[in-house]
């Protein structure tokens, strides 16, 4: 397999103000356990700004505008209770939205069999009109509608087994039956939507889970509610949205995955984007808030990524991640 990972310094120029739980750390340990020996394999590339044109296929352009001109020059621009802009924050979030474009084109050119995106700030939350829950622009629905207009993809998907259920990626995509959105997330938590009955034109699924739940109950969700309906879709490309603070050790929920369980999620969407896709898988990185549990998270999605396989090497959280 050949994995590109999209990155860009600009991630570390998004600040958040201090005890915000989306800092410039969970970047940085990324960053320093992609650096380890396992991933010399992956190919990576500098992220590119967005074009207006692909952000506004998502989003309107007077929204657009509205994010440029609220970016502050100094301090912080508060947008919503926990939305907040600094200075370095608008070029992130355009590299980020960029990112997303760029691993669409990689797939579909052959330039790489999957995509890691490895920016902040994330993105589901972002609704057409709305930023909110840390999210500026929804990547993965910027990618998915790219990919639609630059290579005639006919049905595209997005699954996300963020612990917070990806709203905006929802709001985008609630009435095209040829965009498919499978969730499994924490009920109820923040944003507070995310029900089984929310089903768009039929396009829309939602697997919630409980207060405590683990890899049992995710897997169940994921095997019964979101992977054979995405099956029965067939999509051209499949868009995860990775956010690993489902992880038993994240503070922002009461979720119990472990990293096999993203290990398992991750080899079951790139087995659907080999039977539909010819192997097309973008990820793009949403939450995760415990930095060694994020690093750890990251790691073996992204070895799953490379090796097609369910044997990644397991990382040390004490060792190999920045503390808090």
């Amino acid at each position: 397999m050949t994995t590109l990972l999209l990155h860009h310094h600009s991630s570390l120029a998004h600040e958040n103000p201090p005890g915000h739980p989306e800092r410039v750390d969970r970047i940085k340990a990324i960053n320093q356990i992609l650096s380890h020996t396992h991933f010399k394999p992956l190919r990576r590339k500098q992220a590119p700004l967005a074009r207006d044109e692909d952000i506004i296929r998502a989003h309107p352009d007077g929204y657009l505008n509205l994010i440029r001109e609220t970016s502050p020059d100094q301090g912080y621009a508060q947008i919503d209770m926990d939305t907040f802009m600094s200075p370095g924050t608008l070029e992130a979030a355009l590299r980020g939205a960029g990112a997303a474009v760029a691993g669409v084109d990689a797939v579909f050119t052959g330039e790489a069999d999957n995509v890691f995106c490895a920016m902040r700030p994330p993105g589901h939350h972002a609704e057409a009109r709305r930023a909110m829950g840390f999210c500026l622009f929804n990547n993965a629905a910027i990618a998915a509608l790219y990919a639609r207009q630059r290579y005639d993809a006919e049905r595209v998907a997005v699954v996300d087994f963020d612990v917070h259920h990806g709203n905006g990626t929802q709001d985008i995509f609630w009435a095209d039956g040829d965009l498919f959105y499978g969730s499994t997330h924490q009920m109820p938590l923040y944003p507070g939507t995310g029900a089984a009955s929310e089903t768009g034109v039929g396009n829309i699924f939602n697997a919630p889970l409980q207060d405590g739940d683990g890899g049992p109950q995710f897997r169940s969700a994921m095997s019964t509610a979101i992977l054979p309906a995405l099956d029965a879709f067939g999509p051209d490309l499949v868009v995860i949205s990775a956010g690993f603070d489902a992880h038993l050790q994240d503070p922002l929920g009461g979720l119990n995955l472990t990293e096999e369980d993203f290990v398992w999620a991750t080899l079951n969407l790139m087995d659907i984007a080999d039977k539909h896709a010819e192997g097309r898988v973008v990820s793009v990185l949403e939450g995760g808030y415990d930095i060694r549990a994020l690093a750890a998270s990251v790691a073996v999605h992204v070895q799953a990524l490379i090796r097609g396989s369910g044997e990644p090497t397991l990382f040390d959280h004490e060792d190999d991640a920045d503390g808090e």
